[in-house]
């Protein structure tokens, strides 16, 4: 029923994406945006509400709430209130008005999404990183947070941890066991959670299923901050609509507060996408996570046959997070970028020596990138050194 093989052309628009090399020929594996057009029910729903002609300022509807409510419940089997929601223009508004509205140090684990480091420093507040551990067995490795790393980094004074869930880059869908101790760490260390759920309805492990970190228990609602978007499961980012869900009144309202005369409205088209996204979108959904699966299948694979290259299982979003290090790169981002991949750089995720592979392309795209990706191995030795 839907195509993710013939894409839009997106040379020559307003991508930020592709715009960046433009003139150049490096494919765009960087940013986190697919190049998939949006579900057709999103773009009718679009069509009909430009067709009213008045576009001023708008107000979320009750039926857009509505559709938020049933969506979470019917996905996650999370039942909120309307009023533990607090809408934002983007997910990145979000991690910024927590951390002003919660005030104190911020604790994160690294390497984590560029604006976790960056939303601390805009507040004025100190930030502690707890890097992640990664794990070896037998053939296999995997990421998981590390309790002791996590106890060194809270400080006195820390009282926000911003946790990444599903993870990016790491590519990490957090088990249930997982979840509930950080709960417990909260509690211990008296810490309000702000998770970013952004990636939540791309869980790519048939096996698993994201768990809401405010569904733990009472407690862990109490403390919770949870952010969420349709913007990156349905690619529509660039409509500016996300949300919060707060429990916690008192909390709530400190976020509101917070949110005082720097965050702008949410754009009217953004909630018309969003409503017709939850409601009608879950077949594309599917399909989608096929697609992505195969990608990832292919990337995994190639990338356990070239030497110097290594990276885990992604168990969620489209994400690949690729160790260089054994390359040995003065700069890995422009060793990649002259052999034609535009890939994100490790380091303004907390971790030089990694990039970041965006693989939410259509396939025969990224059979391209697979090529030069093995090409870009093969002639790594007369690359500058470290």
């Amino acid at each position: 029923m839907y195509d993710f093989r013939h894409i839009p052309d997106r040379r020559g628009s307003d991508s930020m994406k592709w715009g960046k090399y433009a003139g150049r020929d490096i494919l765009p594996l960087w940013v986190a945006d697919m190049d998939f057009a949006a579900p057709p029910a999103v773009l009718e729903a679009l069509r009909e509400r430009l067709a009213h002609g008045v576009l001023g300022y708008g107000a979320p509807q009750p039926s857009q709430v509505d559709a938020v409510l049933a969506y979470l419940e019917r996905q996650y089997d999370w039942r909120i209130d309307a009023e533990w929601l607090v809408w934002l223009p983007g997910l990145v508004t979000g991690l910024n008005v927590a951390c002003r509205g919660v005030g104190g140090g911020v604790l994160a684990h690294t390497p984590v999404y560029p604006p976790f480091l960056a939303a601390p420093r805009h507040s004025a507040q100190p930030l502690q990183r707890a890097p992640l551990a990664l794990r070896r067995r037998e053939d296999d490795a995997y990421w998981e947070m590390d309790a002791e790393a996590m106890t060194a980094a809270c400080v006195p004074g820390t009282n926000l941890l911003l946790f990444c869930h599903p993870h990016n880059p790491v590519g990490r869908c957090w088990r249930q066991a997982e979840l509930e101790r950080v709960a417990d760490f909260a509690v211990r260390h008296d810490l309000i959670v702000c998770s970013d759920e952004i990636h939540c309805d791309l869980i790519l492990d048939a096996d698993r299923r994201h768990l809401p970190f405010a569904r733990l228990g009472e407690d862990a609602a109490r403390r919770s901050i949870t952010l969420m978007s349709p913007s990156k499961t349905f690619n529509i980012p660039g409509l500016a609509c996300a949300f919060a869900v707060i429990p916690d009144a008192k909390l709530r309202q400190r976020f509101i507060r917070a949110m005082a005369g720097i965050v702008p409205h949410v754009n009217v088209l953004g909630l018309v996408a969003c409503e017709a996204a939850f409601r009608h979108c879950d077949d594309w959904r599917q399909a989608l996570l096929a697609t992505l699966r195969r990608n990832r299948d292919r990337l995994e694979a190639t990338v356990a046959r070239l030497p110097g290259l290594a990276m885990t299982h992604i168990e969620a979003t489209y994400l690949a997070w690729l160790d260089v290090r054994q390359l040995d790169l003065a700069n890995p981002v422009a060793y990649f970028e002259s052999q034609g991949l535009g890939l994100s750089n490790g380091a303004d995720f907390g971790a030089p020596g990694w990039v970041r592979l965006n693989f939410g392309c259509a396939p025969e795209l990224l059979d391209h990138a697979l090529v030069r990706l093995q090409q870009a191995i093969e002639h790594v030795a007369t690359a500058p050194r470290v």
